[in-house]
């Protein structure tokens, strides 16, 4: 199939990380004038410079998704520079260590809380609050955000990223599991209240990507698998990690809406198998 999307504008918030930029070059790449908003400006500037050079059309703007004035300048620094945005992409989020835990309470835990800085009774209730902001709070203040741009559209989008940890809570990440199951829900609840203004609200659930930014966490120095990373592939029928690149697919085909109008609430694994395997 041949998509084209030229003429149409979109946003992605956290454009400058690994996936996010990856499926802001698929949106330039197949038409789209693409504004790329982060915290890191530099980042989101090298990514917008990659698109241009290939022949897409992409600007970079500063953006702090948790701060609501910061989002609404944003929104009006798009508006004014390529239009009202058609698809909004909120890919702004991700883990913070201070949401951490180990896999398992001990015993030893409860006799002496302090042994373990990593148990639950020592887990920082604010770093908790700020990994569920990130994810929750920097999806639902662009959409609001950027609401009256896309609902001048007779078929708008809104995609959020979700999570394996949407389905169920990955050990050691508590914070971000119940994140991204809050991500899930929350795009379930938009696309029954934004349906009769035309928006979709779709989401979808990467699985586990090696990518340079988790390379440290899942490789050892020489390039072998941890025990925790092994874990991954041996759950996973693919058998492998998935390559950024596929996430693309996905996006685009929420995107069109010859080919996705009629979806709507729906959560897109892109996994590898990874959550049809029971492990049995």
């Amino acid at each position: 199939m041949y998509l084209n999307f030229e003429g149409m504008s979109a946003v992605v918030t956290g454009a400058g990380g690994v996936l996010c930029s990856e499926m802001a070059k698929g949106l330039g790449e197949n038409g789209f004038t693409v504004a790329l908003l982060d915290i890191d400006l530099d980042a989101a500037e090298s990514v917008a410079k990659g698109i241009n050079e290939s022949g897409g059309k992409a600007q970079a703007f500063y953006c702090d998704v948790l701060d609501k004035e910061s989002v609404k300048k944003s929104a009006s620094l798009v508006e004014e520079a390529i239009g009202p945005i058609r698809v909004l992409v909120n890919g702004a989020g991700g883990n913070n260590e201070r949401g951490n835990t180990t896999e398992h309470m001990t015993p030893k835990d409860l006799e002496n809380p302090d042994l373990n800085d990593k148990n639950l009774f020592k887990l920082d209730p604010d770093g908790f609050r700020f990994v569920l902001d990130l994810n929750l709070m920097g999806a639902f203040i662009p959409t609001q955000a950027f609401l009256p741009q896309l609902s001048k559209h007779e078929d708008a989008s809104v995609i959020n990223i979700a999570s394996m940890a949407s389905y169920r809570p990955m050990t050691q990440v508590p914070a971000y599991s119940a994140a991204k199951a809050a991500v899930s829900n929350l795009t379930q609840f938009l696309a029954v209240h934004l349906a009769p203004v035309n928006i979709r609200v779709n989401a979808i659930a990467p699985g586990y990507f090696l990518t340079k930014q988790s390379e440290k966490l899942l490789t050892n120095p020489d390039g072998t698998l941890t025990s925790r990373s092994q874990r991954v592939i041996n759950h996973s029928p693919s058998g492998r990690y998935g390559k950024p690149k596929e996430l693309v697919g996905t996006l685009l085909y929420l995107c069109d809406k010859e080919m996705s109008g009629f979806v709507t609430g729906v959560v897109i694994p892109v996994d590898g198998g990874f959550i049809a395997y029971s492990g049995v």
